[in-house]
């Protein structure tokens, strides 16, 4: 019926049905693409706040068990002091 929200278990019959189309063999679930959508989220530069009310969290906390930062972004942070110190030579 249009308006009802689905069921738990109907989301993860819909989410099983369409990694299998993909040609996912790991198994999927509703909570992977909520972690991941965050992950997404905080990598594309959302802030932590904002990416805090989209997920309903009270405390920061919670969301940062959510949102795992990639290696390839960590390591494109520069050290400000880095850039101090070449200036200075």
């Amino acid at each position: 019926m249009p308006g009802t929200p689905y069921s738990p278990t109907s989301i993860a019959k819909i989410l099983h049905e369409a990694s299998t189309k993909a040609g996912i063999r790991k198994r999927v679930t509703p909570h992977m693409l909520r972690h991941s959508f965050a992950t997404h989220l905080l990598e594309q530069g959302v802030d932590i706040r904002y990416i805090q009310t989209i997920l309903g969290h009270e405390p920061s906390t919670t969301t940062e068990i959510y949102t795992h930062i990639s290696k390839r972004y960590i390591e494109k942070i520069k050290n400000p002091l880095d850039e101090l110190f070449e200036n200075s030579t």
